[in-house]
Order: C-alpha cells, then sequence, then structure tokens
C-alpha cells in the first residue's frame, strides 16, 4: 500500500537550478493576463505531444545503446502559477542579464525565448518582459554560410538579411521562428554559458502559455546538454517536485557513482536521435507482477519531462487498469467520470487522505521505481493512459512518474534516485 504523504527534501552537493511547476506558487509570479489552463486542455495538449512523440519513434526498429568536473544546478518549480502544468527554472540572458522563465523539455535540442520585435498578434503573453537583444553587449545573430547556421538542420529556416533563421514546430500544434542566436546563459552566481546558441523568437502560435521560452535538454548538439559536454561532461539530472508548493532542481554535471540510483541503460532510436529511451520490462501492483509478455514492452519507453501523463502499450495498460481497480474498490473508494484520456478515476470528497496499491515499473538491468502517491494519481485519476502505437511500440515515462525521483542521464544509462525533491 501506498500512503499519500508530502515530505520534500533537499539534495545534491552543487549549486542548483530551482525547477518548479509553472502553475505553483512557487514559481515565479505571473500576472493576472496568465490564465491556468483547464485539464480539458492540458491532456489534449498532452495528448498531441505523446502521439508526436510516438509518431516520430514508429518504424525505428531495434534500439541500441547510445554512450557517451564540475557541476552547476538550478532550482526547478512546477510552472502552475504562470499556466503550465510542467516544470520551469529561472535562468538569466545576456549582458546584463535579463531574468527569463523556460520551460525544460527533454524532449527538445533547441532553446528559444520571445524577442523583441514582437508583434502582439505574434507572441503570447508571458511572465517576463520580452528579451531585447539591442539591450545586451554580448548578443550576436548567427550569421548565414557559417557553421553554426549549417548545424541548425531540421530546424533550419533560411536567411534573412544575412541572419540565419530558425523554426520549431511542436507535436501539440505549437512553433516558434526568429533569428538564431547566440549570448550569455547564466545558471547560477558562478555558472554562465557563454556564446550560447538559442532561437530568438519573433513569431509564436499554439498552446505556449506564461513561459519566456523554452529549454532544450535533449541529446543532439543543439541542446544545452551537449552545447556544455566540454565543462560538464554532457551528464544531467533533475528532480521534478511533487507540488506546486515544493521546489525541485535541474543539474549540469554531477560525480559519477553517487549512491542511492537505480539504474537501466539508455538506449536511442535512429528515427528520433533526441529522446532518451529505456526499456521498461514489467509493472506490478500492490507488491504483484503483471501477467504482461515481454515483447508488449519491446519498443522501448521515452523518458520525457515534457509529457504529463505516462503512455504504455494497450495490453499493460488494460493489466495495470484491472489491477488497480481491484486494489482500488477492496479500499471502498467510489468511482468517478472519466476526465478525457484518464478513465479510472475516483471521488475522494471527505477523505483526508488516501491508500493506494502500490505500483512499480521494472525497466532492464533490474532497475525498479516505485511510485509515491503523487506518481500514481493526477486530477484524482490513475495517471496512465494507453499509447497509440499498439503493443510492442513506444511508451512515454510522462512527468507524473518521475516526480520526486532525481532522474540522472549520463549517456550511457538513467538512473532514478526516490524522494530527491
Amino acid at each position: 500500500m501506498t500512503e499519500v504523504s508530502v515530505g520534500p527534501q533537499r539534495n545534491g552537493t552543487s549549486a542548483v537550478l530551482r525547477l518548479t511547476h509553472r502553475h505553483g506558487p512557487c514559481a515565479p509570479s505571473r500576472t493576472s493576463s496568465l490564465a491556468t489552463p483547464s485539464v480539458a486542455d492540458t491532456l489534449r495538449a498532452d495528448q498531441r505531444r505523446a502521439e508526436y512523440i510516438l509518431r516520430r519513434v514508429s518504424g525505428a526498429g531495434g534500439q541500441q545503446l547510445w554512450g557517451s568536473k564540475a557541476a552547476a544546478t538550478v532550482p526547478a518549480n512546477w510552472g502552475y502559477n504562470i499556466g503550465s502544468l510542467n516544470y520551469v527554472v529561472t535562468v538569466s540572458l545576456g549582458t546584463p542579464g535579463v531574468t527569463q522563465t523556460l520551460e525544460v523539455d527533454t524532449g527538445s535540442d533547441l532553446s528559444w525565448v520571445q524577442c523583441k520585435p514582437c508583434a502582439a498578434s505574434s507572441c503570447y503573453s508571458q511572465k517576463d518582459p520580452l528579451f531585447d537583444p539591442t539591450q545586451t553587449s554580448s548578443y550576436a545573430a548567427v550569421p548565414c554560410g557559417g557553421s553554426a547556421c549549417a548545424g541548425l538542420g531540421i530546424y533550419a529556416d533560411g536567411c534573412s538579411g544575412a541572419q540565419c533563421g530558425y523554426v520549431i514546430s511542436y507535436g501539440d500544434g505549437s512553433n516558434t521562428t526568429g533569428v538564431y542566436s547566440s549570448d550569455t546563459l547564466t545558471l547560477t552566481a558562478k555558472d554562465a554559458v557563454e556564446g550560447f546558441f538559442f532561437g530568438c523568437g519573433h513569431a509564436q502560435n499554439g498552446l505556449f502559455s506564461g513561459i519566456d521560452g523554452l529549454l532544450g535538454l535533449g541529446r543532439q548538439e543543439l541542446s544545452l546538454v551537449e552545447q556544455t559536454a566540454g565543462t560538464y561532461g554532457g551528464v544531467f539530472s533533475y528532480c521534478l517536485p511533487t507540488t506546486p508548493t515544493s521546489t525541485g532542481y535541474l543539474t549540469l554535471g554531477r560525480p559519477s557513482g553517487a549512491p542511492g540510483f537505480s539504474t537501466t541503460q539508455l538506449l536511442s532510436s535512429p528515427s528520433a536521435p533526441t529522446y532518451y529511451i529505456v526499456m521498461l520490462t514489467g509493472i506490478s501492483v500492490g507488491g504483484q507482477q503483471l501477467s504482461v509478455p515481454a515483447s508488449v514492452f519491446a519498443g522501448g519507453t521515452v523518458v520525457d519531462s515534457g509529457t504529463v501523463i505516462t503512455r504504455l502499450p494497450p495490453t499493460a495498460y488494460a493489466a495495470l487498469r484491472s489491477a488497480f481497480s481491484s486494489g482500488m474498490a477492496s479500499y471502498g473508494y467510489p468511482a468517478a467520470p472519466p476526465n478525457g484520456i484518464l478513465d479510472t478515476c475516483y471521488n475522494f470528497t471527505g477523505y483526508g487522505s488516501a491508500t493506494l496499491p502500490t505500483v512499480a515499473l521494472a525497466f532492464s538491468g533490474g532497475a525498479t521505481v516505485t511510485l509515491g502517491a503523487d506518481g500514481i494519481l493526477s486530477f484524482g485519476c490513475l495517471a496512465f493512459a494507453a499509447s497509440s502505437g499498439g503493443d510492442g511500440g513506444m511508451a512515454i515515462l510522462g512527468n507524473v512518474q518521475q516526480r520526486s525521483f532525481e532522474v540522472r542521464i549520463d549517456g550511457v544509462s538513467v538512473g532514478f534516485k526516490p524522494s530527491s525533491c
């Protein structure tokens, strides 16, 4: 059984980037014009992102291992307070530095911020003033014809006035376009990245809300992780806080061999090289292993900070739902109507706390992730859904199931350490 409880603690020995939920009171204050999205809107956007990821990795064939000092840690927050159900860090961009509140995304490579000039019809409301490249002495637009512009690859968007253009289209239908640029990114008082490449966005469309931009933590060379690999070794970790009132962290660099991690091999998909992929091998509920053939999980699982709800192959999800429903029925909790893609919901009105069947995820190499209550339920519902990829297709480990764990990625493995924030 899992008893609902919250006991966050701070972990780590380095300077820290603060990670919070985008809608939480611990997140940077938002203006009154930044509305919190509804549960229905959040789940619809989450479904579009999940389907986009699954399309990108479909048909990739077998996966393969992808291998690959100092550390800088930034506090991270749940972004509820500025209009998002994902997670944000606050950094500084430019010289002098300008505060920027950025969503952290392990499923993206190229980082970007909204920039001046930007017409009201082309930019959305955000927490901080728009970044003004004319007010920073270290800013430079990337010129056309150079290696940096050529390295944009799928994000290239031609040239305008000898400046390199970029464009990013996301799985939920949102997009950003502008000038590929460089400037100084300051993570902490002691940690700055000079000549950091990012997109200076002059036109954004879609479901963005509140954030000043996005911090890409993917596996390709445009990401923050790869741009700073010479300093931090291409290693990073993060802990997503369990509640809007608690704080997590994002760390670049980490001493190897840190105790307490349950680790599994890091795999790759040739058709989607941005993503961090592991092999889920089984699920248990209430201490009992579910009877799910290994072939159901053969497509691998994307570890994604930007997807909210975990997606499982249909057979695996059906087994989980059945076992979890039986356990909840034994406790006598009344069922509630489905909520969008969440079809196993409960009415906890009048209950001060709830006791849930335990849910544990097993990965290759013997790693086991035993979820707390905050990783099992969301919006009063079982926080899992069936993937659209079918059995044997890719699954997605969403951020609900990653909450409170320090997730460490070092180019060869992914580690999970419980009760870390």
